[in-house]
């Protein structure tokens, strides 16, 4: 066998098998480039589902990461750090907002913000308690724990994990009307992504954030804004909500505010919102670590001068232009997203969306799949013209066969 079948091998010996990876052993990575253990090197458009926006091993963050390694690493919050107050103000700052409970992967983000929405509703709305209600759009999806399963409409996600946890309406994603109807008095939040990543990079119908900020305000509801994937500058914006001019009563941000080296999400409101929590009714021993915190300081930092945020804007409507080029020709379906970030509709007689990411893989491209024959493009941001045309040259020998 080859290394790279020998790695494989092993690790479907001595792992659980809830992964399906593609068949590339990484070795080392760079920018938008990755090389596996054999010397052969691929271009990462996929950028770690958005937690690569900076690229592989930017200089930046792992030099951050280093200076802090060399001082401390964690306290737990049973002690203040001397950089926690720091990445407290800067990042409310960037959002506008005045509060942050920092954690540490997206899912905890979800689930701290699910916490959230309910005791705001008991103690400020004046819910009944047990009665409290979160409305949420089909085909989303905020995570893997099984309170957020409970509420997803994937299958595959959902089967085999209940019972699930009550307490969530499910409405079809960008229809206004619906989520309307399905508010009551009990109703404390709408949990929704701006931009849907996992369904295939949806963009909702013009309008239709604005409107949800209307009518949330409108019924006393809190908008909660799911940026994990489609914030830090992915779309052209430092969030996705700013291209329908909509500031939400809750961010929730993770992936890329880690940079790829570090696990680091936050749930950022106001002080009213977030300070319906006690000392001791929440919490994470890893949550606004000190490494965590000096990493995400260095993204911080290099999202307010507003060059990645530009780079998404420029590339990504060149990216968009060559990709509708494809559409029409019968080998492309349709082409969806905003800044560097689309979803890729390929034509069924061509082949499932991992077959060709499979076929790419041949071509020294790295994409993935998702709900059949979609691919997901969303390179690093430091990713070149150049590098992103040759990507996309490959995709387009694929597509001819």
């Amino acid at each position: 066998m080859s290394i790279t079948e020998t790695a494989i091998a092993s690790a479907e010996a001595h792992s659980a098998h809830n992964y399906h990876p593609l068949p590339v052993v990484v070795a080392s990575a760079e920018g938008a480039w990755m090389t596996d253990v054999e010397g052969r090197r691929y271009l990462d458009l996929l950028a770690g589902y958005s937690a690569l926006n900076f690229g592989h091993g930017n200089r930046r963050l792992i030099d951050a990461a280093k200076a802090q390694l060399d001082r401390v690493t964690l306290t737990s919050r049973a002690f203040h750090h001397d950089r926690f107050a720091e990445f407290c103000a800067e990042l409310a700052a960037l959002c506008g907002m005045e509060t942050v409970l920092p954690m540490n992967t997206g899912a905890e983000a979800v689930e701290t913000a699910v916490k959230t929405a309910r005791k705001w509703g008991y103690r400020v709305k004046g819910v009944p308690d047990g009665m409290a209600k979160i409305i949420v759009a089909s085909d989303n999806f905020h995570g893997r724990t099984t309170t957020i399963v409970s509420f997803s409409t994937d299958p595959e996600a959902r089967a085999d994990f209940g019972p699930y946890t009550p307490g969530f309406e499910i409405v079809p994603y960008g229809d206004l009307t619906a989520m309307r109807e399905a508010m009551t008095e009990n109703t404390v939040a709408v949990l929704i992504e701006p931009i849907q990543g996992e369904a295939g990079v949806l963009v909702p119908p013009a309008g239709y954030l604005p409107g949800v900020r209307e009518l949330t305000r409108e019924r006393n509801v809190l908008f909660i804004a799911d940026e994990i994937q489609s914030g830090l500058g992915r779309t052209g914006k430092t969030f996705a909500l700013e291209h329908e001019g909509v500031v939400p009563d809750v961010y929730l941000l993770g992936k890329a505010l880690g940079g790829g080296v570090v696990p680091v999400s936050a749930v950022v409101s106001s002080a009213d919102v977030l300070g319906v929590f006690r000392p001791g009714e929440h919490g994470s021993t890893f949550g606004g670590n000190p490494l965590a915190c000096a990493v995400a300081l260095e993204v911080i930092a290099m999202l307010r001068t507003g060059e990645y945020q530009q780079r998404a804007t420029e590339l990504g409507d060149h990216l968009h232009r060559e990709l509708g080029l494809l559409t029409g020709g019968g080998a492309v379906e349709a082409v969806r997203g905003r800044g560097l970030w689309a979803g890729v509709d390929i034509a069924p007689a061509l082949g499932t969306g991992r077959e060709i990411s499979e076929r790419l893989l041949e071509q020294g491209v790295l994409v993935k799949d998702t709900h059949g024959s979609t691919i997901r493009i969303a390179p690093p941001l430091v990713i070149s013209k150049e590098d992103l045309d040759w990507g996309l040259d490959q995709l387009r020998a694929v597509l001819k066969g």
